[in-house]
């Protein structure tokens, strides 16, 4: 960050600033101009309220010269980070699979589904159990109930499992039973859940937010980052805009664009980017050419009677047809399943 001091300004006030800022753990660099004096701030500068400063009678103006995420930034972590669930490995040069129900529904649904995907190849079971929905009279999951079924698919395929959080009293329930806990759109920007779950030691799955911008998406892996928990995973799930054909708006571009950013793993959620089962097949192979490092697949064994977004869910046949075709894409881009 580098802030444009006045000409006009008494000395004290300079010297107060440079106090402040080297109180919060930052260098200060001074270059004495004829018109003005440039004063860069060297260090963690995510703690500068920029707005604040920008309001000092001695400022003429505040410039960023680096992004506002730290942890999150390639620059301080050029190399992939690669994280470990089971036998799976996301991020680096790793596809990852996450496929599973919108929502379980059954003992006889989550096993037989788990069954079906892990034998196609996935390397992760998903499943929600509980359910953000825009109705309150929509079914909402089997909440508890449903996480001992996901436990017992668990045991039944040997797949490790990522459901989502949606109330911060439950971290203690998903620090001892869940292999990764997903962050829905809807709470991407809820902070204080964020700060919560970078308390915790499993990975974080984090879903991009309806209508966010790629900086506040990376910022709010920032929040669960600062505090600890540097296992955390993005994801891609298409966002809101004035297209109606579709659920949602798919932005691959993001793909790329966030893995010149970050270190951390992108994966791609094209049930929910598009709302369309038949949309599904070719938006992950577009989402595999782009670059990102796994997909999170809604398959179900009769869709037409889910209980939760059956209209973007695939079966198991169709699962097993799209690996195969990613078998092909995936060499091309340095990716391997």
């Amino acid at each position: 960050m580098i802030l444009v001091i006045k000409k006009e300004r008494e000395q004290q006030q300079l010297d107060n600033l440079i106090a402040w800022v080297k109180s919060l753990g930052l260098n200060v660099h001074l270059s004495e101009g004829e018109n003005c004096t440039i004063m860069g701030l060297v260090g963690d500068v995510s703690r500068v309220d920029a707005d604040l400063v920008r309001s000092l009678e001695i400022v003429e103006a505040v410039k960023r010269i680096s992004e506002p995420f730290k942890k999150a930034n390639r620059k301080f972590h050029p190399q992939d980070t690669v994280i470990t669930v089971g036998n799976a490995k996301i991020g680096g040069k790793n596809f990852t699979l996450m496929a599973g129900p919108c929502s379980v529904e059954s003992e006889a649904q989550i096993i037989e589904i788990a069954k079906a995907v892990k034998a196609s190849g996935a390397h992760i079971l998903r499943g929600g159990v509980f359910k953000p929905r825009t109705s309150p009279y929509a079914f909402q999951g089997l909440r508890e109930e449903g996480l001992k079924l996901l436990i017992k698919a668990r045991e039944e395929t040997g797949l490790p499992f990522v459901t989502e959080i949606m109330n911060a009293k439950h971290i203690d329930l998903f620090e001892k039973h869940v292999d990764i806990v997903q962050v829905g759109a809807r709470n991407m920007q809820n902070f204080e859940l964020l700060k919560e779950l970078g308390t915790m030691s499993k990975p974080i799955l984090l879903k991009r937010g309806l209508a966010n911008t790629i900086e506040e998406w990376l910022m709010s892996a920032e929040y669960i980052m600062s505090e600890g928990n540097q296992n955390v995973i993005l994801c891609e799930r298409g966002i809101r805009t004035f297209e109606n054909y579709t659920r949602n708006t798919l932005d691959l571009s993001a793909i790329p664009l966030i893995k010149e950013l970050t270190h951390l793993p992108v994966i791609v959620d094209p049930s929910h980017a598009s709302g369309l089962s038949r949309l599904v097949e070719p938006l992950s192979l577009a989402s595999a050419g782009a670059g990102s490092d796994g997909l999170i697949i809604e398959v179900h064994n009769d869709p037409s009677k889910a209980l939760c977004d059956g209209p973007q869910c695939i079966k198991p046949n169709q699962f097993d047809t799209l690996i195969k075709k990613l078998k092909v894409i995936l060499p091309l881009v340095g990716k391997v399943l």
